[in-house]
């Protein structure tokens, strides 16, 4: 994929006493043909806000996003189909808990994009058991673990085959093991050839996975380059103090 993103602005406008927050500040940021970006930088920086307009969840107030060439729609009903494209995945597992894990996965191919019951049962089965899901298809969400539940909610994204993936912080909530599993799935999708855009605050896993590496900070992108580059040789002063508040934390 190739992303380019110019004078990117997002602000929002508080109803109560209508004063207006810029989160995003013209932004630019052009990638390079590559399969994973990663979004760093500190909290509050902007890098949910980038990733739900990416995502077609949120329009923004200016600028242009265009993946491919090809410019993300700003009205509703390309956005609608936008989204039927590409699968996003957040800190919140966002599972209906009344449903099992198997249910999760069959609704939104059936209710979606249109399968029948079968060809949705199918379609989930050989990746339930490919990342370990199979014996707890059954359960739901509050009979698995935290690591199970964001396993089931990428598989949720998967399943209806996106063009790419974006995943907002996926192991923020999760205690090490688990972390451990879900990161070594989404390795497991990059090997396979799945597109994403991920935001971490995993810094190895970021520097193992990415293609480029996005510093996001006070509504800006002022450093993009490939993880070896991004990590040995960035001096941006921005980056360096975030990178030295990572490594003695």
């Amino acid at each position: 994929m190739n992303l380019a993103i110019h004078g990117l602005v997002q602000r929002f406008t508080d109803p109560r006493s209508a004063t207006q927050t810029t989160v995003l500040d013209g932004l630019d940021l052009v990638t390079g043909t590559i399969q994973a970006l990663v979004l760093i930088g500190p909290s509050g920086g902007g890098k949910s806000t980038l990733l739900r307009i990416l995502a077609g969840l949120d329009v923004p107030t200016a600028g242009t996003v265009a993946f491919d060439g090809a410019p993300l729609p700003r009205d509703e009903e390309g956005l609608i189909g936008y989204r039927r494209t590409v699968g996003t995945v957040f800190q919140a597992y966002n599972l209906f808990p009344h449903l099992t894990a198997m249910q999760n996965l069959l609704l939104p191919l059936v209710h979606v994009h249109g399968l029948s019951e079968a060809e949705a049962d199918d379609r989930v089965r050989e990746p339930l058991d490919r990342f370990g899901l199979a014996a707890h298809a059954h359960k739901r969400p509050a009979e698995l673990s935290g690591g199970q539940k964001q396993r089931v909610a990428i598989l949720r994204a998967l399943v209806v085959r996106p063009q790419r993936l974006f995943l907002d912080e996926p192991t923020s909530a999760l205690d090490p093991e688990m972390t451990g599993e879900v990161l070594d799935m989404i390795g497991e999708l990059k090997a396979a050839g799945t597109q994403f855009v991920l935001v971490t605050h995993e810094m190895g896993f970021a520097r193992r996975v990415a293609d480029e590496i996005a510093f996001i900070a006070d509504g800006e992108c002022p450093a993009l380059a490939p993880p070896g580059e991004f990590f040995a040789v960035c001096r941006e002063p921005r980056v360096v103090s975030f990178l030295e508040r990572v490594h003695s934390a």
